[in-house]
């Protein structure tokens, strides 16, 4: 006993000190705050590294933002540079390719473009919100306008003689991008109206590999088979109404053109429906969509234009109701992803009949907004606009169009600032000519541009991000047409080389 109460004095006192030497380590006020957050203003390298998110041009709910992206590149077959046309050239083959060429090449991942938005708490969960934007060419800097691309063709035959060219929704407007305005709460989700994008447009940019790109995929330079699911300029409806509700891992959506052609939409009438999911890395959506009395527009050719001199800014059209559908998904794991598609559209005959005395002045088109003389004329006689005839169709698809279109691609983040991207598509159109299309071998040895055929492209995208705001770009697109839709090309397959810079702010 005497030596125990020594040993419990000697533990107690070490106990006590290793309490006193740990208790000397423990810290005696709170530690000091994070640092804070450096400032993306601080200089404009500073701002360069930052994201649009992270580092907004707002004040007050309003943000400022765009895109300008310029390049150039090389094409075996190449279109000439047109200053109106969305694309600015074509490095899809079509029948304005010519000689191989270099050349400046606008808007090659993304069109450039400068809009305002706004998003504005008016109650608990509850948003006013709104986009108006416009996209133009920052070569020409003029506002992305392909009906006026076709007029700047007008009289020229079609081949390389005419420069890069189509039809759009993008028609020169201030708004040409969209402009609309809504209401948006996280449980009853988002209406908008205005113009706006279809729901084709959304899954063309969502669910190819390339993000919708102009220079390196075919359903990113032509909106034809998806993003306009039959007609380019159904890419856009111009006055409509746009519901889109998300719950849980579902969403679903509605959208309505109101108004007809005076009020500068595409079609007397459409509408589309979209519902899709994400789960576990999964993306999809499936599409319907339907439109009356679409308008596709063209240019007009030399012996029209010889019997109009006061008609040089007019267009011809082809009329048709458009039915489709369209079903993409894609896939991520990590810093792979996987993209899929199909899209099925289907012309036929418009459902009016557009009687002489609706025709007498000219057909009112999308083509009024912008294009001097305004009107899509019909036939002409002693120099003056006459009752509709061979410059307006409306018996095109007395024997249904179906147009369908493939792809498939992948996009790999190499690192977190470097992706590498590709992809293959494929359009192939039905014989709706009315007649024998066995005369088909190859290229322009069809009969008929109404004979069955097919468009493919295969397409290669490195794209660094030096910074947030930058990406450098660089890659190729391969494209080839055969049979029916052949017909008028004077090349048949065009290698599109194609590098740039694109600044988002």
């Amino acid at each position: 006993m005497r030596l125990l109460k020594p040993l419990l004095l000697a533990s107690a006192a070490g106990l006590l000190a290793v309490s006193a030497a740990q208790a000397a380590d423990l810290p005696t006020k709170k530690a000091p705050p994070a640092a804070a957050a450096p400032n993306c203003y601080a200089s404009f390298w500073s701002w360069l590294d930052s994201t649009a998110a992270d580092c907004p041009l707002s004040l007050d709910g309003v943000t400022v933002y765009g895109t300008i992206d310029v390049g150039g590149g090389y094409e075996s077959a190449a279109s000439r540079f047109n200053e109106d046309y969305n694309n600015g050239v074509s490095e899809l083959i079509a029948k304005t390719s010519g000689n191989a060429r270099w050349q400046l090449v606008p808007n090659g991942l993304s069109q450039s473009n400068i809009g305002v938005k706004i998003k504005e708490q008016v109650a608990p969960n509850w948003y006013v919100i709104g986009d108006v934007n416009t996209g133009f060419d920052p070569y020409s800097m003029r506002l992305a306008d392909g009906p006026q691309s076709l007029v700047d063709n007008n009289g020229i035959s079609a081949g390389p003689g005419q420069t890069a060219n189509a039809d759009s929704s993008r028609a020169g407007q201030w708004d040409n991008t969209r402009a609309y305005l809504g209401l948006s709460n996280s449980t009853f989700g988002t209406l908008t109206a205005g113009r706006q994008y279809s729901f084709g447009n959304d899954l063309a940019n969502n669910y190819d590999p390339t993000g919708g790109s102009y220079a390196f995929s075919l359903i990113g330079t032509s909106a034809t088979p998806v993003g306009g699911l039959g007609d380019t300029e159904l890419a856009r409806y111009n006055t409509s109404v746009k519901y889109l509700l998300q719950y849980n891992i579902f969403r679903a959506g509605a959208e309505y053109e109101f108004g007809n052609y005076s009020w500068g939409n595409p079609a007397n009438g459409a509408y589309q429906f979209d519902l899709g999911g994400d789960y576990a890395g999964f993306s999809v959506d499936a599409i319907y969509s339907h439109a009356n009395d679409a308008v596709f527009l063209s240019s007009l050719s030399a012996a029209a234009l010889s019997e109009t001199p006061g008609y040089a800014d007019d267009l011809g059209a082809t009329i048709a109701d458009v039915d489709s559908f369209a079903l993409a998904g894609k896939y991520k794991t990590g810093p792979f992803q996987v993209f899929a598609g199909y899209a099925y559209d289907r012309l036929t005959n418009p459902t009016d009949s557009y009687a002489a005395d609706e025709a007498a002045s000219g057909f009112d088109s999308i083509a009024d907004i912008d294009v001097p003389g305004g009107k899509v004329c019909t036939t002409y006689s002693g120099g003056a606009c006459s009752k509709y005839g061979s410059n307006i169709s409306i018996t095109a698809y007395t024997i249904p169009k179906v147009l369908q279109t493939g792809w498939v691609g992948a996009k790999y983040a190499v690192l977190s600032n470097l992706d590498v991207a590709g992809g293959y598509y494929v359009e192939w159109q039905n014989n709706y000519s009315g007649g024998s299309c066995s005369g088909i071998v190859s290229g322009s040895s069809a009969e008929s541009s109404h004979c069955n055929g097919n468009l493919q492209a295969v397409s290669g995208l490195i794209d660094w991000r030096p910074v947030k705001r930058v990406d450098l770009y660089t890659g190729v697109l391969y494209s080839e047409v055969h049979d029916g839709m052949a017909v008028g090309y004077t090349h048949t397959n065009n290698t599109a080389w194609t590098s740039g810079v694109r600044v988002s702010f």
